[in-house]
Formats: C-alpha cells, sequence, structure tokens
C-alpha cells in the first residue's frame, strides 16, 4: 500500500489523527459500573456485541452517505431520530464534529471543508456514522475502507477505554484486538450491504446501561 490514497486510508485510521474518540468509552463505563464486565470472559463478550452493534446500527449509514454525499442531511436527521438513547446521541454528534473539524484543517476538500462549517454553525446535527462516510467519499476513499476504518475506530476506541478504565493492560487490549479481526471480518461481510431501512441495536442491554452514564457518581468519560 504505497499509492498517495493507500496511506490517506492509513492517515484517516491512525491513531494520532485526533477525532476526539478517546473522550469516550462505548458504553463501557456504564457497564463496568453495573458489573456487567467484571471478568476477561464477560469484557470479551462486550467487545463482541459492541462491534455488532455498530456494524448493524451505524455501517448501513456510513454506506448510504459514501454512496450518496447528497444525502447526508436527510441521513444525519434520520439517524438522530433513531438514537433515542441521549448519551449515545450526544456522543454521534460530538464525534462527528470533531471528525469533521480535524478532516476539514488537514486535507484540501471542499466538500469536507463546507460540511465541517454547517456543523459548526449547527445547520446539521453532524452524527458521526453518515458525516464520516459523505467525508470519506469527498477524500477518495473507497467503500470498503471507509467501513473498515469506522469499525476499526469503534473497537480501538473501546480498547483504549479499558485499558484507561483498568480492565485490561495495554499489551492484552493489542490481543483482544488480535483477536477480533475475525469478529471485524464477520460484521463486515454481513453489514456492508445494510441499508439505514436495516438499522438496529442487536444488544439493546449494553444500550440501555449506556445510557445511564450520567448518572455515574464518578466518572472518566462522557459516554
Amino acid at each position: 500500500m504505497t499509492s498517495d490514497m493507500g496511506w490517506r486510508v492509513l492517515q484517516v485510521a491512525d491513531s494520532g489523527f485526533p477525532t476526539g474518540g478517546f473522550a469516550h468509552s462505548g458504553g463501557l463505563e456504564a457497564a463496568l459500573s453495573a458489573g456487567v464486565v467484571d471478568s476477561a470472559a464477560q469484557f470479551d463478550a462486550y467487545v463482541r456485541a459492541h462491534l455488532w452493534n455498530v456494524g448493524n446500527a451505524s455501517l448501513p449509514f456510513v454506506a448510504a452517505a459514501h454512496g450518496a454525499p447528497a444525502t447526508v442531511d436527510e441521513l444525519d436527521r434520520l439517524i438522530d431520530a433513531q438514537l433515542s438513547n441521549h448519551v449515545a446521541n450526544r456522543a454521534s454528534r460530538t464525534q462527528g464534529r470533531a471528525f469533521l473539524a480535524t478532516a476539514a484543517r488537514v486535507f484540501d476538500a471542499r466538500e469536507v471543508v463546507t460540511l465541517a462549517a454547517r456543523a459548526t454553525a449547527r445547520e446539521i446535527a453532524a452524527h458521526h456514522a453518515p458525516v464520516f462516510g459523505a467525508a470519506l467519499a469527498a477524500l477518495g476513499i473507497g467503500l470498503d475502507d471507509a467501513l473498515g476504518i469506522h469499525l476499526l475506530l469503534a473497537l480501538r476506541g473501546v480498547l483504549s477505554a479499558a485499558v484507561r478504565l483498568g480492565i485490561v493492560g495495554p499489551n492484552e487490549a493489542q490481543r483482544v484486538q488480535g483477536h477480533h479481526a475475525a469478529t471485524l471480518d464477520a460484521v463486515m461481510a454481513e453489514c456492508r450491504t445494510l441499508s439505514p431501512d436495516d438499522a438496529a441495536c442487536v444488544t439493546p442491554i449494553f444500550d440501555v446501561l449506556g445510557a445511564t452514564h450520567d448518572r455515574l457518581y464518578a466518572r472518566l468519560f462522557q459516554s
């Protein structure tokens, strides 16, 4: 992978690309507080369920916006209505705006700059999945790469949170990431052709737990 586009894919996927994802735990902090994740096996199950939730609930919007960037406003409104969990809804908007702001400063892409300006002006909610898909299309990154990066970032985000919450150490987090390569492949294979009409949360208990995040007595993360 030595082409200009190949390097761009690696740049967007790199943990050094500042999008604010480190501020969110994907509901893990609330699940830990509730005692749902208190063993290695339970954490492994949480990671797997998290990836399937992202695949079924978010990837359809990434794909739809990537294929038709002009529909990003409609997709943004649709996912806003579907995200009834106020914590997840807020996190999605925060991450979407952070990603657009960074991408607009880093890349010379008129469509991305315009979308970031509209997000800053609150003309759109700027939910992460649709603006991510539209922005990566504008940057010339292919659909499969866009979906793969989105899914990988979701995995890396929850693993980073697990390290800071003391659930696993850095090396063990990397072992978990390697172990779930097969999960990433399975989610990609099953979810890459889903449409926004198919979007669903497939493990609702974790969504319910995540909604309690604001009620935690002490917390490290925004969600």
